[in-house]
């Protein structure tokens, strides 16, 4: 080991955390159809039944003047919306199947579309748990632990909002402390709060002030991402509404996501459930580009199940991973990047949340998802972000990853001549062919642990839990804050100064 400036004492890299290094997943498999094509099209004329015949509520008067204009049947008293199917087709037209997020580090670009893969980091809880300092209400400190941790995890791509709410900041400003962090602690793109106008524009400004660029450039070349959660059933709120025009109107991508949870927001049956998705999507796709032909989009999914006894979500069920491959097939039927999740309901981190996960992420994978929301750190259901599961799950992300590369077979790979040298019934561990790969030959875990029952009791029998908390703590102490030009610094940190003036006197 040695001391870095100020008397810190940093490893040396062969002490470091066993990890993949940064890189850009590509999944290389056919997707998997779990729908036959008279089926996907059955889903798709139920959604454009239910867009034609039904409507969607849009709570913005604005919005809802943009579709009128561009065509659609507006009802201004119940405030509900109905597209037909050519206005439909017509905006999927113009959407772009793929695109790229540039970070302030241009080496940590995202790219969404195609069979490339981005795992994002928790998004949203209030809560934040560890196994040292319990569960608690999000605050700013843990906010910036998470941070730390996304920027050290190198299968971690993006952030998603607020990893957790910082509940110890203003509610009205907090989106600038946490823009701020993201930029300040780390190098990658991120996701914009889009509950208003306001919020979004704030992200893209200092997105664009980090990079250098103008918000002209920002819209040619985007480098933020937003979430617009649609109120199933079928209604767009209007501050979420708000923040995907002002976002479509800067260019920015966004991501459409319906909330259907069968039984509760949703039908109870899964077909029922992908064409509400399927209308709530299209809906939100046709809105982005009425705003502004061209605006990236993402069609993204969260279709699950309630427990019918208590009304309890469940994530991680046979249910859930089904809807996972299913929506990458509408997504492809649409030429839409696919956003999806890998989540579960599971209370602590424990092998329930670890099951659940794992089958959730494997719909994620089989249906081609660009981007994998909530993909670390993820628990509760989705009211607490915990530490341990976010080093559980970047053991399982890595996996996912050295499974997604392909086998290679050629003549070295084949082996003949090492299969020659070794007698039958001999081993192969002291032959060349072991040996010239015995660094990199297979994965090498982060948490699990391969000693025998004896030594494992002998090093203190802990279980992959326990493990997770000493490698989180490692990784902060290991973490390294990314430079950050100073003249780039201050004009963020004077842009934060000024917005909370400006909200603090009641501006947008």
């Amino acid at each position: 080991m040695h001391r870095r400036p100020g008397g810190r004492v940093r490893r040396s890299v062969r002490d470091a955390l066993p990890q993949l290094p940064w890189q850009q997943v590509i999944n290389p498999y056919a997707p998997m159809d779990i729908l036959s094509a008279d089926q996907i099209e059955a889903i798709h004329n139920t959604s454009l039944r239910i867009l034609e015949e039904l409507g969607i509520e849009l709570m913005s008067a604005r919005a809802r003047e943009i579709l009128q204009r561009a065509g659609a049947s507006v009802d201004e008293a119940a405030g509900v919306v109905r597209l037909d199917r050519e206005l439909v087709s017509k905006a999927l037209a113009q959407a772009p199947g793929r695109f790229t997020l540039t970070p302030r580090n241009v080496d940590r670009q995202v790219h969404l579309g195609g069979r490339h893969i981005n795992f994002g980091l928790v998004a949203g809880p209030p809560n934040v748990h560890d196994r040292v300092r319990g569960r608690r209400s999000g605050s700013y400190e843990s906010y910036i632990e998470f941070i730390k941790l996304a920027q050290y995890f190198n299968v971690i791509h993006l952030i998603g909002n607020q990893v957790c709410a910082p509940m110890d900041l203003p509610a009205n400003t907090r989106h600038l402390d946490t823009y701020l962090a993201n930029l300040s602690y780390s190098e990658l793109a991120f996701h914009c709060t889009a509950i208003g106008a306001g919020r979004a524009r704030d992200g893209v400004e200092m997105m664009a002030i980090a990079r250098g660029v103008s918000l002209e450039e920002m819209a040619l070349n985007p480098g933020v991402i937003t979430i617009i959660s649609v109120n199933s059933p079928r209604r767009f709120d209007e501050a979420m509404s708000d923040g995907l025009m002002a976002m479509a109107e800067m260019g920015q991508p966004v991501v459409i996501t319906p909330f259907t949870l069968m039984g509760a927001m949703a039908p109870v049956t899964l077909a029922a459930a992908l064409a509400q998705q399927n209308a709530e999507a299209l809906f939100g796709v046709v809105l982005a580009q009425c705003v502004r032909p061209g605006t990236p989009v993402m069609y993204g999914a969260f279709t699950s199940n309630v427990d019918l006894r208590s009304g309890a979500p469940a994530f991680g069920t046979p249910e859930n991973t089904k809807a996972n491959v299913a929506s990458g097939q509408l997504a492809r039927r649409y030429g839409l990047p696919y956003r999806t999740s890998n989540a579960s309901a599971s209370n602590a981190a424990d092998a329930q949340g670890a099951y659940e996960t794992e089958m959730s992420l494997w719909g994620a994978i089989l249906g081609h998802g660009n981007l994998i929301y909530h993909a670390a750190g993820w628990q509760e259901g989705g009211l607490t972000a915990s530490f341990e599961k976010l080093v559980l799950d970047v053991e399982m992300l890595q996996m996912m990853v050295e499974f997604l590369k392909p086998i290679v077979v050629d003549e070295d790979s084949l082996g003949f001549e090492a299969i020659r040298g070794v007698p039958t019934g001999g081993h192969f561990f002291g032959e060349a062919h072991t040996l010239s790969r015995y660094e990199h030959a297979f994965y090498q875990p982060l948490v699990s642990n391969w000693q025998n029952y004896e030594n494992w009791q002998l090093a203190g029998s802990e279980d992959a839990t326990t493990r997770a908390t000493g490698l989180w703590q490692r990784a902060l102490a290991d973490y390294q804050q990314p430079m950050l030009d100073p003249a780039i610094k201050e004009a963020l940190d004077a842009y934060v100064h000024r917005r909370k003036k400006e909200i603090g006197a009641g501006e947008p």
